[in-house]
């Protein structure tokens, strides 16, 4: 696959997974206890044997620019690279990217290797196991000159997705960009095994280099799904490809909170475990984890983890935790720490003794002290205070933040 580019879009601020996203970009938010969410697409693309790939970022990029370049050191001999592509202002253009089509329009100088035929665009913030291979043959069969990949979801999910119908052949008729609360959106359903299911657009784009070219010279369109994509399918061959498996897209603190909890069960929906398609990240070399006179139940506990003596149910315990005695968490993501922070007699980093955390998200570095309850006992929906924030009853602990001993939250 050398005449395909990949480009993973790195997104905006990311305001709606605020706090996770106060000092990182979207993509590199910390996911199931060890990865990042970038990991995903970049899986994705090299499992697929598409080893050419960039990341376009630009807002609070230093922690994923770090996370790339750490993790993705691909064979010389390959010619694959996984590589940043940062916003940039130059004597044509002083001004950053205005959302996901200006970002490749601005960036279009950097493709013009012309070994190049076909740029596949993908997110960097969903959650999903796919063979690009099925797609690419799927739009090499059609001669399609664009397929955007979509996933049949329920009724109640339409509102936020693109939505679009098919024709002969899964040829896109129409696309509506987050139809809302539209009474009219049956006009747009699709019957898949006797059920009504609706083609909601993944976010995955796949383009004849010259056919993207042309969609986005000579023009100010700012958003695929908004502007370039229901325009072209009046006048280009656009396709659907239906991917049928799991795939969430990870837009807010309660997708987040739940799709982490989700890879508690026994057989989670995205298989960390298929030796046959891995999901990389970077290496750590941590030791074993060190569990003391505890209790785990329907948990995963990353690497370098020390826990003493507490209970942890339905639970995320992410790199180099901390947890000291008697401390008790449950239905909670705690993501650990970027460095060991803590021992027996000194706690700068990790989680005190006696503590209580429910429903809660503890982001990284984080010291909480001893005898803190975390549960939001008045099941607040929105709330915010230097010690946390609340969005849809879950409780966020913003990284690097010192919760002192006895506070209740």
């Amino acid at each position: 696959m050398k005449d395909v580019l990949c480009l993973i879009l790195g997104g905006g601020r990311g305001a709606r997974l605020y706090p996770l996203t106060k000092y990182r970009a979207k993509p590199a938010v910390p996911l199931a206890g060890k990865y990042r969410l970038v990991d995903i697409p970049i899986s994705n693309c090299l499992n697929s044997s598409l080893n050419r790939i960039l990341i376009l970022t630009q807002f609070n990029s230093a922690s994923l620019n770090k996370h790339i370049t750490r993790t993705y050191k691909l064979d010389s001999y390959s010619q694959g690279f996984v590589e940043i592509l940062a916003a940039e202002q130059s004597m044509e253009q002083n001004d950053w990217f205005q959302g996901s089509a200006d970002a490749v329009r601005k960036c279009l100088k950097h493709f013009n290797d012309t070994r190049i035929k076909h740029i596949l665009i993908l997110s960097g913030d969903q959650l999903y196991k796919m063979d690009f291979n099925y797609l690419i043959n799927f739009h090499n069969k059609e001669n399609a000159e664009i397929t955007i990949a979509c996933n049949p979801v329920e009724r109640q999910h339409t509102p936020e997705l693109g939505i679009m119908t098919i024709g002969k052949n899964q040829k896109i008729k129409d696309f509506i960009e987050k139809p809302g609360q539209d009474k009219n959106i049956s006009r747009l359903s699709v019957n898949i095994d006797g059920k009504e299911k609706f083609l909601a657009s993944m976010g995955i784009y796949y383009f004849k280099k010259d056919i993207l070219f042309d969609l986005l010279s000579n023009n100010t369109k700012f958003d695929f799904g908004k502007e370039v994509i229901p325009d072209a399918i009046k006048d280009r061959k656009t396709y659907a490809y239906i991917h049928t498996g799991y795939w969430k897209d990870i837009g807010t603190v309660q997708s987040f909170y739940e799709e982490n909890l989700a890879f508690t069960q026994d057989l989670p929906p995205l298989n960390l475990f298929d030796e046959e398609w891995p999901f990389y990240t970077r290496p750590r070399y941590l030791p074993l984890s060190k569990i003391n006179n505890s209790t785990i139940m329907n948990s995963k506990i990353a690497e370098g983890v020390i826990i003493k003596k507490a209970q942890i149910k339905h639970s995320i315990i992410g790199l180099r935790s901390f947890i000291d005695d008697d401390t008790v968490i449950e239905d909670s993501i705690v993501m650990g720490n970027d460095y060991y922070g803590a021992n027996e007699n000194n706690l700068s980093l990790g989680i005190g003794r006696n503590c209580f955390i429910k429903k809660a998200i503890v982001d990284k570095n984080v010291k909480i002290g001893s005898n803190v309850k975390i549960t939001n006992k008045n099941n607040t929906e929105k709330f915010e205070n230097e010690f946390c924030v609340i969005r849809n009853g879950i409780t966020v602990i913003p990284k690097g933040t010192v919760v002192p001993d006895n506070t209740e939250i």
